[in-house]
């Protein structure tokens, strides 16, 4: 990505709808691994949560894939539990501001990926309430892996361009975390 669409990026991001993907209206609408997989990227809150895992997670290169696999096993968790989470909007929305802090944060110790996971039972909760089925199930933690790697690869090629992408990046998670927030 060259620093010069940068601008274009966040113009888009900020015309972007804040509206989240899991509103809790749909009764577990989400039926076959498809519409599973497709789950993750039909809210902005969901979509920036897996590519700030994939970004903080290029950043620790012996074990890329150590956070992504944490948070997808709390994030399948989650899923399976439900409704038994409190609070799940205003948790997932500080989970923004939280991911979108450890991105901006100049080193990244492994031990920031507990945090990461923690967050990842209340993103599977909001999406296990509107998830039916094994199959959907699948396919939402399929299409949120497939986030994760794409955040792995935007990281890369953002830390090859500037140090300071990465950072950029996570200002504007955060932002929108905090946006979710006061909203």
């Amino acid at each position: 990505m060259n620093h010069r669409h940068l601008p274009l990026v966040l113009a888009l991001a900020a015309g972007t709808s804040l509206a989240l993907a899991h509103a809790g209206t749909d009764g577990a609408a989400h039926h076959g691994f498809a519409e599973g997989m497709l789950h993750p990227f039909t809210g902005l809150d969901h979509l920036a949560a897996m590519l700030a895992v994939g970004v903080w997670s290029a950043g620790t290169p012996n074990r890329r894939w150590l956070a992504p696999l944490g948070f997808m096993a709390l994030l399948a968790l989650g899923a399976l539990l439900g409704q038994g989470l409190p609070a799940v909007e205003p948790m997932i929305a500080a989970s923004l501001l939280v991911m979108g802090a450890l991105l901006m944060a100049p080193r990244r110790p492994l031990l920031a990926a507990l945090p990461m996971a923690g967050f990842a039972l209340f993103h599977g909760a909001a999406h296990g309430q509107e998830l039916s089925g094994t199959a959907a199930l699948l396919g939402m933690l399929a299409g949120s892996a497939l986030l994760h790697g794409a955040g792995i690869a935007l990281g890369l090629a953002l830390q090859r361009a500037s140090q300071w992408l990465p950072r950029a990046g996570g200002l504007g998670i955060a932002l929108l975390g905090l946006g979710l927030l006061v909203a």
